[in-house]
Formats: structure tokens, C-alpha cells, sequence
């Protein structure tokens, strides 16, 4: 099947998770509520500690809750994939003359809502309490655009965990392992060199790190170092490798 009949089957998928939104928008709720929540939850309970106050932590801080809030937002595909692979919905995909791939790439594309709402509200609700951005609008356009690519990126790892996974209990499990890890072992809340020297190597290994950075230099208008490449690499590897294995898996669980 050509790329393009491809394409255009997951962007009929896509619109049926955004129609799925719109009749049940109890879905939302944790995009809505997540990112508040840690906005005020880290920046009143660490400012102080780390920044000296929460107004200074308050600039350092946004960017990297909304890569957060991101990693979090995958969570809800890996569930709502599993729950749609257990209910049958993929079966009758199968049933239909669409590319294999299509049910999971328009999944993942209907997702982008939550995830463009997740990015909005917690640079919305930080500007409500003063943070205030210095880039151009083009760097704005480029941080929001990393985001989302590397959003897009994590979404394929769900997707793995989603269709490997053989109970919902499994999904949530796998995917608190893998984003707990990533989001709290980074510089998402702490500067780098404020964190012990043993944990630092790992830090700035990190593909959280490398978007918290990215995104930070793009927003408050800094120099960005080598961390756009790094984020740009970490998304493509990420996208190279877990793509592939999510379509395998769909395959050989729909075979089965």
C-alpha cells in the first residue's frame, strides 16, 4: 500500500479518537487537572529550596513541566490503546482494507489534542503567575514544535507498552517505570549541577534533559549548546526504533 492511502487511512483514525473526545470529555480531565497540579505543586514546594524563591524558579521551571506533563499525557495512549486492543475496536480495524499501521499512527494523531491542550495550559497557567517568556515568536514556534515531535516520539513506546501489555494494571505499571525514571532523574526540577555528581552522568544522558534544555533556551531566548541536536537525535532514535516494534507487535497480536 503506497505511503499516501496510508496516510490518509490514519488521518480517518485520527478524526475518530478526536470524535471520541468530543462525546466523552471525562477523557481530558487528567490533561486539564496534571499540569496545574504540578505547577503549583513544585513551584510553592521547591522554589524557595532550589531558586531562593519560587518567582525565580517559576522561569526555569515552566519549561520543563511541560515536557513533563507530555511524558504523562503518553500514559493515556498506552491505556486507551490497550482498552480499544481488549475491547475489540482493532479487530474490526483489521476486518476493513486499511494500511497496518493506520490504526496506530491515527491513535496517536488524534492524541495530539491532549497533548497541544497539556503544552498550552502549563504555559498558560505559569504566565497567570508570572512567568514571561523573552523569545521571538519563530523560537516560541520552535520550542512548541519540539514538544510535540517529542511527544510524538514517547507516544511510540506507549504504543509498545499498549499492545504487549496483557492487562491494564501491566500498562500503568510499565509506563510509571519508564516515565518516572526519565522525568525525576533529569534537570526537569533541578539544574544539573546541583544534583550529586553520581546522578549528573545520567542526567545529561537523558533525552528528558536534552528537551527540558531545548525548550528552556527556546523560551527564555538562551543559548541552547549542543541540546537542540541532542533533542532532535533522542526524537528521530526514539521514533526509528519504537515505531517499527509497535507495528510488529500490532501485527503479531492481531495474527494471534
Amino acid at each position: 500500500m503506497s505511503p499516501l492511502r496510508a496516510t490518509r487511512h490514519a488521518l480517518v483514525l485520527a478524526r475518530r479518537n478526536l470524535t471520541k473526545f468530543r462525546h466523552t470529555p471525562d477523557q481530558l480531565l487528567d490533561v486539564l487537572l496534571m499540569p496545574v497540579t504540578f505547577v503549583v505543586m513544585f513551584v510553592f514546594l521547591f522554589g524557595n529550596a532550589v531558586a531562593g524563591n519560587w518567582h525565580t524558579y517559576l522561569q526555569f521551571v515552566i519549561p520543563g513541566i511541560a515536557v513533563q506533563a507530555l511524558m504523562l499525557a503518553t500514559l493515556g495512549t498506552a491505556v486507551s490503546l490497550h482498552a480499544d486492543l481488549r475491547t475489540g475496536v482493532f479487530d474490526r480495524f483489521r476486518s476493513l482494507p486499511v494500511a497496518r499501521s493506520a490504526p496506530l499512527v491515527g491513535h496517536i494523531l488524534g492524541d495530539s489534542l491532549k497533548y497541544i491542550l497539556s503544552i498550552v495550559l502549563v504555559f498558560g497557567f505559569g504566565a497567570v503567575l508570572g512567568f514571561r517568556s523573552h523569545g521571538n515568536p519563530w523560537r516560541l514556534l520552535a520550542a512548541f514544535g519540539l514538544l510535540l515531535a517529542f511527544a510524538f516520539a514517547m507516544c511510540w513506546v506507549a504504543t509498545v507498552i499498549g499492545v504487549l501489555a496483557r492487562a491494564p494494571e501491566t500498562v500503568q505499571a510499565l509506563s510509571l517505570v519508564l516515565v518516572f525514571p526519565l522525568t525525576f532523574g533529569s534537570n526537569v526540577f533541578v539544574p544539573t549541577g546541583k544534583l550529586p555528581d553520581w546522578l549528573q552522568a545520567w542526567v545529561r544522558i537523558n533525552p528528558v534533559t536534552q528537551e527540558s534544555d531545548a525548550v528552556r533556551a527556546f523560551v527564555l531566548d538562551q543559548r541552547a549548546g549542543n541540546a537542540v541536536v541532542a533533542c532532535l537525535l533522542w526524537t528521530a532514535g526514539i521514533i526509528i526504533v519504537f515505531a517499527p516494534l509497535a507495528v510488529a507487535a500490532y501485527r503479531r497480536r492481531s495474527a494471534g
